[in-house]
């Protein structure tokens, strides 16, 4: 009895977690946007995983609001500091660093199908492995408003957040300990990440 009450203590409640989680989720996520270094969607992942076992009502919702809205917040501040760097003299290191994550062959076809497409492609590249930033270069270049951006961008967060809680839920699902989950939903998302990568080496060196 005394080490499981030790046990316990020691774990912080589900009021606790959640104090501390959503903030924390939604300033990883915003750096994220921002600095596109962080794994955010395997940060929305574990999060997902981690509501899912807990018994609060709305913790999936909340934990869907709050990564949506900080990708929608990072995402349109990046737009915007890409655009001071179009409209300067001397660029910017935002944009330079949009450019250094835009292969010059991603961006033609990002350029190609914004063209065809429009908004659609916007949405879909939320979804692809990076995918976002050549999409956004190609909408700078194309100058695109930032009222035009943010319209195409909210429902490509949406579905962003949609996509990698649902991952947290399977992996939330398929094991009793949220810590099994996580690892699950993490590798998942790993696996998503860098797929598209090895298949076209794959196709490249046949």
């Amino acid at each position: 009895m005394t080490l499981l009450a030790a046990t316990a203590t020691t774990v912080p409640p589900e009021s606790t977690q959640q104090a501390i989680g959503y903030p924390s989720l939604f300033l990883l996520v915003l750096i994220g946007a921002l600095v596109p270094v962080v794994p955010t969607g395997a940060l929305v992942s574990s999060a997902a995983v981690v509501a899912f076992h807990q018994t609060a009502p709305f913790s999936l919702a909340l934990v869907f609001v709050t990564a949506s809205t900080a990708a929608f917040l990072g995402d349109v501040t990046l737009y915007w500091l890409g655009r001071r760097g179009m409209g300067s003299k001397n660029g910017s290191r935002w944009l330079e660093a949009i450019r250094a994550r835009a292969p010059e062959e991603r961006l033609t076809q990002a350029q190609d199908r914004l063209a065809a497409h429009g908004v659609a492609v916007l949405v879909l590249s939320r979804l692809v492995p990076a995918g976002r930033l050549p999409v956004m270069l190609a909408c700078l270049l194309a100058k695109w408003p930032m009222q035009r951006f943010a319209r195409g961008n909210f429902p490509a967060c949406l579905a962003w957040a949609v996509t990698y809680q649902l991952i947290g839920i399977l992996g939330g699902s398929l094991f009793p300990e949220p810590w099994e989950g996580v690892v699950a939903a993490v590798a998942l998302t790993l696996v998503i990440s860098v797929a598209p990568s090895l298949w076209k080496r794959v196709r490249s060196a046949r």
